[in-house]
């Protein structure tokens, strides 16, 4: 059976979309066998994408100090369709923040803390544009959350 990586991002600037690539280039690391790794933009994502999921890696900017409206209209579609179906559920967290991301982490806590979800990684906060050893930190964040879905 193929567990599944559900990654949900609001991409919107170059920094946010060098950050994506490295998660995805994380979960999908040749070595992680058995997960299929799905990319939502946070606008077009289901509750039928979270409920097929076993596994969820959340990234977004964070905007006057708190999460993409984007990512919260994410959550605000799908919280009580997948409420029940979801709980114990690990996720991750990215952040891309220039002002600080104490708001934004504090959402993802207060909204992912609801839906009964488990976080099974630190949550990773850049700011500005991402650097080397930055970007190996997404590459292993994708690649942790990947891999703790591997059979």
């Amino acid at each position: 059976m193929t567990a599944r990586l559900l990654i949900v991002h609001h991409t919107v600037s170059p920094h946010c979309a060098e950050m994506l690539d490295a998660v995805v280039d994380g979960a999908t690391d040749p070595l992680i066998e058995g997960v299929e790794v799905v990319r939502r933009a946070a606008l077009a994502a289901t509750a039928e994408d979270f409920l097929a999921a076993d596994g969820y890696l959340l990234g977004t900017p964070a905007n006057l100090g708190y999460i993409s409206g984007a990512l919260k209209h994410a959550f605000d579609t799908v919280y009580y369709p997948i409420l029940d179906d979801t709980r114990g559920r690990p996720y991750g967290l990215y952040l891309h923040a220039n002002e600080g991301g104490e708001g934004a982490r504090r959402a993802v806590e207060s909204i992912t803390g609801g839906l009964g979800w488990v976080q099974a990684a630190e949550f990773l906060t850049v700011s500005g544009k991402p650097d080397k050893a930055e970007l190996e930190a997404c590459r292993e964040l994708g690649g942790t959350l990947a891999a703790q879905l591997m059979d």
